[in-house]
């Protein structure tokens, strides 16, 4: 594959009423990136949900790129659900 942009997303749901410790662990992590992507977003949604994607360019799909890692079991409600797409034009 070419070099393209590629968007990881990250998403956790954390234990119910900590959504916001979840987002700031979530914000310090991001920041702290062993590399630093293009771009960067940290979303929020109902159920203390929280999402971030990094937007990657010049990269190939299956390029090994940083992601967040697994918050502390106690601070989430499952496992996290990663994502990676490459933008399409």
């Amino acid at each position: 594959m070419s070099a393209a942009t590629v968007v990881l997303m990250w998403e956790a749901r954390a234990v119910e009423g900590r959504g916001g410790e979840l987002l700031e662990w979530a914000r310090a992590r991001a920041a702290e990136l062993s590399r630093e992507p293009a771009r960067r977003e940290l979303l929020r949604a109902p159920q203390d949900r929280v999402l971030v994607m990094t937007w990657w360019e010049e990269v190939s799909y299956a390029d090994d790129l940083p992601e967040l890692p697994e918050p502390d079991v106690a601070l989430i409600t499952r496992p996290v659900h990663r994502w990676r797409f490459e933008a399409v034009g």
